[in-house]
């Protein structure tokens, strides 16, 4: 019979492969979703009666659905790109039936939008569905019997965009439902399931023992994070920016940190400073490097220039630029110039990464800005922080511990590492496009 592995949520298979890896979902979980769970592939008397541990078939990978919502997003499937795909599919799935319809036949059906085969999809949790197995070839009953609750739903079902070659099998009223639902790539499926709320609480499962104790494959063969293709490179201006940037990944977004890389600086930043940043970003677009690579620049004087430089050039699709985002917070911040102490909007002036950390430090005094140089091109100052290097010694020395006992104020770094998720969501989604229209034609 061999041996099956799939990727299920909540019992319901959206991909399988039988007696070999199939296709590499470790992208989808971290070293911590690793362990034991109870497999219907395990004869569990067997294991009793001869007094073994079966523990090491029953390896698997198992995170609830809402972590891995934001590891499909970076890895390009967006709730936009199954809209996207879909819509694509629905219009091919009609055009092919209406070349070939018999002349004298019945009218195909006009596909359900979008809006409604996730409302069809979404109408219940995928845990609630009956798994109880009816064998669907004995008898028109069992098959009766296996379409359950949705024994009414046939005109709805007929507008289902499922191609020619659709696996029509099914067992149980849970089987029938994947059976009909299940038309797109399986990470787009589970975001699409991500829009019932008892769906993002269940568990997704990816269950390799049985074909590593099988010796279809090896343990070694399922690895989790992120591959390194699928992985960021960021770079910044300073050594500071990588270090707070690494360190608020795996402090505050510790679900996504492994897909995000940083350039070395343990030793020296090799291009420090927001000009070379922006030759390191022109040279990049020049050779034709294939890492997907933001370019963050600090919300300054400097670095608004920088960006507006580089943001004239045509990039790749591979690479991008982002400027810190601007906050209103820092539209009356407290700095100090020629004219004495007063409030400042230091948005595109002065809001350095540090500016984003708290600056409540006991024995310092309220944070301030401090107006340096005066840039011509833009007709503004440009002004660093006081004490800058203490509130990125603060915030580096931060663990979960003490974050929660300290109270530390970590919305403005949010902000930043969300701002910079977004950019890397929205290159992923591109990149996953031109990939899916290049497999297509």
């Amino acid at each position: 019979m061999g041996t099956e592995i799939h990727l299920e949520l909540g019992g319901l298979a959206l991909s399988w492969a039988k007696n070999h890896c199939g296709p590499d979902h470790g992208a989808l979980f971290q070293e911590g979703d690793r362990r034991a769970v109870r497999s219907d592939q395990i004869d569990y008397a067997y294991f009793q009666e001869e007094n073994e541990d079966p523990t090491p078939m029953e390896m698997a990978f198992v995170r609830k659905l809402k972590q891995i919502v934001p590891r499909l997003d970076l890895l390009g499937f967006t709730l936009e790109q199954a809209r996207s795909v879909y819509d694509h599919w629905a219009v091919q799935w009609k055009e092919e039936r209406e070349a070939n319809a018999d002349s004298e036949g019945s009218p195909i059906p006009e596909p359900l939008s979008f809006k409604e085969y996730c409302t069809f999809a979404n109408r219940q949790s995928v845990t609630e569905l009956d798994d109880t197995f009816h064998d669907d070839n004995a008898s028109l009953m069992s098959r009766t019997k296996c379409k359950g609750r949705f024994i009414d739903d046939e005109a709805t079902l007929e507008r289902i965009p499922c191609s020619f070659d659709h696996d029509d099998q099914y067992w149980s009223e849970r089987s029938y439902f994947g059976s009909r639902i299940n038309i797109l790539h399986p990470y787009l499926m589970l975001r699409i399931l991500a829009g019932n709320a008892v769906n993002l609480e269940t568990d997704v499962v990816w269950q390799y023992g049985p074909l590593v104790e099988a010796g279809w494959a090896t343990a070694a063969e399922f690895m989790p994070l992120a591959r390194r293709t699928e992985t960021f490179l960021i770079a910044t201006e300073g050594s500071s920016d990588a270090h707070i940037l690494r360190h608020g990944f795996e402090l505050l977004r510790p679900e996504v940190a492994d897909f995000f890389r940083f350039i070395d600086v343990s030793d020296r930043h090799p291009f420090p400073g927001t000009g070379n940043l922006l030759k390191f970003a022109e040279g990049l677009a020049k050779i034709d490097v294939h890492n997907q690579t933001i370019f963050v620049f600090d919300n300054d004087a400097e670095g608004a220039e920088a960006f507006n430089k580089l943001g004239a050039l045509v990039l790749p699709s591979n690479l991008r630029a982002m400027l810190l985002p601007s906050l209103d917070a820092f539209r009356s911040f407290p700095a100090k110039g020629p004219q004495g102490d007063h409030e400042a909007d230091i948005n595109g002036r002065a809001a350095a990464i540090e500016c984003y950390l708290d600056h409540r430090l006991k024995d310092y005094p309220p944070p301030r800005v401090i107006w340096t140089n005066y840039k011509k091109e833009a007709d503004t100052y440009q002004g660093a922080l006081e004490y800058k290097e203490a509130y990125t010694k603060a915030f580096l020395k931060l663990t979960p511990d003490k974050l929660a006992a300290t109270g530390y104020d970590t919305g403005n770094i949010e902000k930043v590492l969300d701002a910079l998720i977004e950019q890397c969501i929205i290159m992923a989604s591109g990149e996953l496009a031109a990939r899916l229209a290049a497999s297509d034609s």
